[in-house]
């Protein structure tokens, strides 16, 4: 035994190898969320709201945390007014008809003789200035409408979703202190998806090729907690730690109704 304390041990075979002559059957393991989650803001700004405290229940999708958007709000006003205006466009249409129709006259004119070819040219040069005017006031239409959807995305990003369903574990930040942006910046809030959850195991080498993904493997809460539940193996670990002859296996728990708490240890076992 002395010998097995002195070589380096990995803290996760500590806590979940089950030693071969337990009394109880099946193998320690232990049972934790699917995925944590630290969520930070891409763009640096103040925080104008937190609509969730911890121990919260979270939706996929649904806004967390908002933060100040007034510039780019009154901005969003603006281009969406432009993106809907008609004057500049029907300005510039009025002008076009009444270029068309001038010129017209003026075609006609000339084919009997009465005013000189210049005179129908210039009106010809006036239409087409009238036809790119119409032109370019559609475009500018075109640009507002997509400044529009650049300012829409600008205020998304300041609206920060949860990325995944589950529980809120620890909040960060409060309301008035300002996101920084970046990898190293600090949260706002961390998450934690607890449907599904998963459920690490180590396993002796004897039980290598006895074990497949899509296998049912039935898992008990330690105590105080009493359920069993049924949880289906996801991945199984193709490298076996040489020095304590074991490998990793790990279990997917379907927790819908939330009523399995992550971060309980359990025992597994294989059919």
């Amino acid at each position: 035994m002395t010998a097995i304390f002195l070589r380096p041990v990995p803290l996760l075979l500590l806590l979940c190898t089950a030693p071969a002559w337990s009394a109880e059957p099946g193998y320690t393991c232990l049972i934790e969320p699917m995925q944590r989650v630290e969520l930070r803001s891409s763009v640096e700004g103040r925080i104008d709201a937190i609509h969730v405290e911890r121990g919260m229940e979270v939706k996929k999708g649904q806004v967390l945390v908002e933060l100040d958007t007034a510039v780019e709000r009154a901005a969003l006003d603006g281009a969406k007014f432009r993106a809907v205006m008609q004057g500049q466009i029907k300005s510039a249409d009025s002008r076009l008809s009444a270029a068309k129709d001038k010129f017209q006259r003026r075609d006609a004119l000339v084919k009997e003789r009465y005013i000189a070819t210049q005179d129908r040219d210039d009106s010809l040069a006036e239409m087409r200035v009238a036809e790119a005017n119409l032109v370019e006031a559609q475009d500018n239409q075109r640009l507002a409408a997509l400044e529009q959807r650049r300012l829409n995305e600008t205020v998304e990003q300041r609206r920060l979703r949860s990325p995944i369903s589950g529980v809120v574990t620890e909040r960060l930040q409060a309301v008035g202190e300002v996101a920084l942006a970046g990898d190293n910046s600090k949260p706002v809030l961390r998450l934690a998806q607890t449907d599904p959850l998963r459920v690490e195991v180590v396993l002796p080498v004897g039980m290598y090729g006895k074990v497949k993904r899509g296998d049912k493997v039935s898992v008990d809460a330690e105590a105080p907690l009493t359920g069993r539940y049924t949880a289906s193996v996801t991945i199984v670990d193709r490298v076996v730690d040489a020095a304590s002859g074991t490998f990793g296996v790990r279990l997917e728990l379907p927790n819908p109704k939330g009523e399995i708490p992550a971060g309980i240890k359990c025992r597994a076992r294989f059919q």
